[in-house]
């Protein structure tokens, strides 16, 4: 009886450790025209390894790739793969339950928030709301006071995650010492950040903040009078085409979450990592500077690897992870987008490409190297012809 017992929950818990089964529909679909500006190829059109596109599709169906929930290939001005799978999902940390995604619905973007806030900056500066990235951030919050080594934090700072201000927030998930859930369950967020200590002299050591991120868009919001999601929408969004968006808001002060609140959908986030990857255009059509977005994706700072979330070292734009990766001979520059659980924004400029996965695995440090699993063995090996 005992091992009749014992058998049984090794079968629940084997059930349970999938997300859920997926249509074993391995074969190739191209992706659909849809009147929302992106162009589309059949992937066995191109020169790329369909064998490897093909492994990684039965590997996400399989769950090989745990609970991935969309992977998109964009590559020489058109998208070629485009996959959406069912799994568990979260609505900025509220359970969902199981999750039929699709085209058009939305997900979280988490972290990539981020990169949304910094093209927003951008615009600012253009607009003239904000004269520089060199503004020192007191001129937009005077409660500042005349703290000497606050005096000294600019705009770039903040973008650049090197604002010197004491932070503790990467692998503190789910943690009430994560200085982000402590900023999220505030009655006042920017009090609570301005009056973090210095730690470091500003622009000289990286350290990864959602404080930072929360403090550029109230500079948006006291200087344009929109917040940051009004602002997104009119400035980045609807010149992209896109009309579907969410915002959250923070749990106490109905602030919109500027580090990790924006829900878009895949084929949203496919548009944005499009426009960086030209020169702040999108179908020709210019959305941000072209010096604002080639200086975004350009080293700022240096910064570590993070083995507890298996990040490689690299380096730092204006909210945006640089990575260099080497394929024989050949050095290759990769810009991301990266949000918590998953979500990412690769672009090569060399390899003119854009790809966007989006997963489930919130908090999941174990699974934080899915989408790098997908990028480095799947998707780059497949562009480049055996030697």
């Amino acid at each position: 009886m005992l091992k009749k017992i014992t058998f049984i929950a090794f079968l629940l818990f084997v059930s349970c450790a999938k997300t859920i089964i997926n249509t074993k529909d391995f074969t190739y679909k191209e992706p659909q025209i849809l009147n929302d500006g992106l162009k589309i190829k059949n992937i066995t059109t191109t020169s790329i390894n369909s064998e490897l596109i093909q492994k990684m599709t039965n590997d996400l169906i399989n769950e090989e790739l745990y609970n991935v929930h969309s992977v998109l290939i964009f590559k020489n001005n058109a998208l070629l793969y485009e996959k959406y799978l069912n799994g568990k999902d979260q609505k900025h940390g509220k359970n969902l339950g199981i999750v039929m995604h699709d085209s058009n619905k939305l997900h979280d973007a988490r972290s990539i928030s981020k990169s949304i806030v910094s093209a927003c900056i951008g615009v600012a500066i253009k607009k003239g709301i904000i004269q520089s990235v060199d503004d020192q951030i007191s001129m937009y919050f005077p409660e500042i006071g005349l703290n000497k080594r606050k005096l000294n934090i600019t705009i770039k700072d903040l973008l650049t995650m090197s604002s010197g201000l004491s932070w503790k927030e990467i692998g503190n998930y789910n943690n009430f010492l994560n200085d982000e859930t402590r900023m999220d369950l505030s009655y006042n967020p920017i009090k609570l950040v301005l009056k973090k200590e210095i730690v470091n002299e500003p622009g000289t050591i990286w350290n990864y903040s959602a404080g930072n991120t929360q403090l550029l868009a109230e500079i948006i919001k006291r200087k344009s009078g929109q917040n940051i999601e009004q602002f997104a929408k009119e400035n980045i969004f609807s010149p992209l085409q896109i009309t579907n968006s969410e915002w959250i808001e923070l749990t106490i002060s109905n602030e919109q979450a500027a580090a990790s609140g924006l829900r878009l959908s895949s084929r949203s986030l496919l548009k944005f990592g499009i426009m960086y990857k030209d020169y702040g255009r999108f179908n020709g059509k210019q959305i941000i500077d072209s010096t604002w977005s080639e200086r975004s994706i350009s080293s700022q700072i240096k910064r570590p690897s993070l083995k507890q979330l298996n990040i490689q070292d690299g380096s730092y734009g204006y909210n945006f992870w640089i990575y260099d990766y080497k394929n024989q001979n050949q050095n290759v520059k990769i810009i991301e987008a990266k949000g918590n659980g998953g979500q990412s924004i690769f672009i090569s400029k060399e390899l003119d490409l854009v790809v966007v996965i989006t997963a489930g695995n919130y908090g999941k440090v174990n699974y934080n190297d899915v989408p790098y699993k997908i990028l480095y063995n799947y998707i780059l090996p497949s562009l480049f012809k055996k030697r």
